[in-house]
């Protein structure tokens, strides 16, 4: 019994748990490819059953985590001060979710003008796919806008649709906050609700390394390393886009508006992204960003709104970097030439429509309001989201993980304007390394933010 329970705390630890990712992505390719090779439709399905199963898992905490975590956000703001202060911090965070998206597609544009990705590439797309997302596409700024308020939150949470319980979780945290006292029975219920949550999270998170080997097995058996190829054009432009925000764009503001150096930054957050990176899901990581915006010193109270909130609705991979890349690629792969008005277009979509990539597929919404706001056909369109849909495991991975760091900064940079930002030794490397706190695991505290870490 005493083996497996060493066994057990060696896999949460933070090193080992890395290396069994890598591990699992590697052997996950390789599993993949020879189930490609081989014809064995056994070993695809059963990598497709250990990846859907560990997305279903994820998936399963999404909609409650979200909901609980803004309404208990907003209620948490109370201790900040009164309503002025939480709309000043509201308009603030809401302002540097836009800046910063500004930026990132503004690198995502240069980088596609440059880099040119799918110049002189033909590809066809499979005639199936192109009719299966071409259903998934029609009418989509309609569909957002129609669709934004739930006209029942009971269905909203039914059909996992993570915009609608955003728009619900604002009305009723907004709600709670104005009855003050009259709705603490019900903020206490949701903390309590919120904590169950997170322990649930805490536990899917260490079956991350098994998940991993069977997502990107299923990617390679369906796709093969042909298609990778192929697309290499694409792939090479976001992830280099992303790791410019990432490792720079992030750091350079953290110095400069609240004077935290990169290796603080990356010492803290590291876990989370490795764990966002592998994971693929901004919500599952959202208790350790919680708690890793807390550990740079943003205010309990404050980092328990706008992380949540964060994750949502400012996503620079997804909605900036992504669509700006995949949006040149497809135009160069269709012949398209794009005009400067329609860079314009992207830049603005960007900016205006990240709530769009609300979602465990926000990306294929942004991706495609973006190619419609320029003006592209519905047949381009389909055509070539289903080009790269293909490949969307390996961008999403990268995507996920500046995703997450953008969500940790941005409270962060607002926290220290506001001056609710706990500096302390903000230049050098933490005491200990943080993931040693369980890089394995998502933090556990209580639904206000107060609490510690602790171990699976």
């Amino acid at each position: 019994m005493s083996f497996v329970v060493r066994a057990a705390r060696a896999w949460q630890r933070p090193r080992v748990f890395a290396l069994l990712t890598v591990a699992g992505l590697v052997l996950g390719a390789l599993l993949g490819l020879t189930a490609r090779g081989t014809g064995s439709e056994g070993l695809a399905s059963t990598l497709d059953t250990v990846g859907g199963l560990f997305t279903g898992l994820l998936q399963f905490t999404v909609a409650p985590l979200v909901f609980l975590a803004i309404v208990v956000g907003i209620v948490s703001l109370r201790d900040l001060g009164g309503g002025r202060t939480a709309a000043r911090l509201g308009g603030r965070t809401v302002a540097w979710f836009a800046g910063t998206s500004l930026v990132a597609v503004l690198i995502g544009i240069a980088i596609g003008l440059v880099g040119r990705p799918g110049q002189g590439v033909t590809i066809a797309a499979d005639p199936a796919d192109v009719e299966a997302v071409g259903r998934k596409t029609a009418g989509s700024w309609e569909a957002l806008l129609s669709n934004l308020v739930p006209a029942n939150p009971v269905a909203a949470f039914a059909a996992d649709d993570v915009l609608q319980i955003v728009v619900a979780a604002l009305l009723v945290g907004a709600a709670a906050y104005a009855l003050g006292e009259k709705a603490e029975p019900f903020v206490a219920f949701s903390r309590s609700a919120l904590d169950i949550v997170l322990t649930i999270i805490r536990w899917i998170v260490v079956l991350a390394p098994i998940g991993v080997l069977g997502l990107i097995g299923t990617a390679f058996a369906t796709y093969g390393s042909g298609v990778v190829a192929s697309l290499a054009g694409l792939i090479g432009t976001v992830y280099l886009g992303c790791a410019i925000v990432l490792f720079g764009v992030y750091p350079l503001l953290l110095k400069v508006v609240a004077g935290i150096g990169p290796r603080r930054f990356f010492g803290i957050t590291w876990p989370v992204l490795q764990f966002a990176f592998v994971s693929r899901s901004s919500g599952a990581a959202l208790p350790m960003s919680r708690q890793a915006a807390i550990d740079l010193g943003v205010d309990r109270n404050y980092a328990g709104f706008a992380v949540p909130l964060a994750t949502t609705t400012k996503m620079d991979g997804c909605a900036a970097v992504y669509p700006a890349l995949a949006t040149i690629f497809i135009a160069h792969v269709s012949g398209v030439q794009l005009a400067a008005w329609q860079y314009l277009v992207i830049v603005a979509v960007a900016v205006f429509g990240a709530l769009a990539t609300a979602g465990t597929t926000g990306w294929f919404t942004m991706l495609t309001l973006t190619l419609a706001a320029v003006g592209m056909p519905p047949a381009v369109i389909a055509a070539g989201i289903a080009v790269v849909i293909g490949i969307d495991p390996i961008l999403d991975m990268m995507r996920t993980a500046t995703n997450v760091a953008g969500q940790i900064t941005v409270p962060t940079l607002v926290a220290a304007q506001e001056g609710i930002l706990d500096r302390g030794d903000t230049t050098g490397p933490v005491d200990a390394e943080p993931a040693e706190q369980d890089t394995a695991s998502a933090p556990q505290e209580d639904a206000s933010g107060a609490g510690r870490p602790t171990s699976v």
